[in-house]
């Protein structure tokens, strides 16, 4: 079996966003994931909605990181595996999933990230967190996401990063895009 990680490091700015949707884009296509193919669109999005979530709701750096599993199905050629998508950030308060009502503008990424991944969850990881989600490769693959989520929503939006940057990531190589 295959495996691919690479990652990307995240600076509290909302610009990141875009380099980080860019970034992964030339990443699957790198990998055999055409752009205009739907796991492509779907990817790219789920992207952006993780890395905006850690930009905006922690004000923390934060690392994306990409990994492609599985080899292409000898007998039709398709891709077969997982792709999962991981955004780890400093600040230890979980997600706190939310139902946006109306013209609000805010509210909807974890209900989209809910609806679009086979499955989803986060995890403490050192003095912050990590949230994951994953897309099966496969024809058969079924949308029914599956959540981790054990909330504590007392977190706001100013809570603290929670430490050194350099430290809490090491041993991770950075690529500079």
């Amino acid at each position: 079996m295959q495996v691919l990680q690479v990652q990307l490091e995240i600076r509290p700015d909302p610009a990141e966003v875009g380099r980080a949707r860019r970034w992964a884009r030339s990443r699957l296509v790198g990998s055999g994931i055409e752009a205009d193919e739907p796991l492509s669109e779907t990817l790219i999005l789920l992207v952006s909605e993780l890395v905006t979530n850690a930009v905006v709701h922690t004000g923390c750096p934060a690392v994306l990181r990409l990994l492609l599993t599985g080899v292409r199905d000898d007998s039709s050629g398709a891709p077969s595996g997982t792709v999962r998508l991981e955004v780890a950030d400093l600040s230890a308060c979980p997600p706190a999933p939310r139902h946006a009502e109306g013209d609000e503008t805010g509210g909807r990424g974890l209900e989209l990230v809910d609806g679009l991944a086979d499955r989803w969850g986060w995890a403490h990881e050192g003095a912050g967190k990590r949230i994951w989600c994953e897309l099966d490769r496969c024809e058969a693959a079924t949308a029914g996401a599956a959540v981790s989520y054990s909330g504590d929503a007392s977190c706001g939006v100013d809570a603290p990063c929670g430490g050194e940057a350099a430290t809490s990531y090491k041993g991770f190589a950075y690529e500079a895009v």
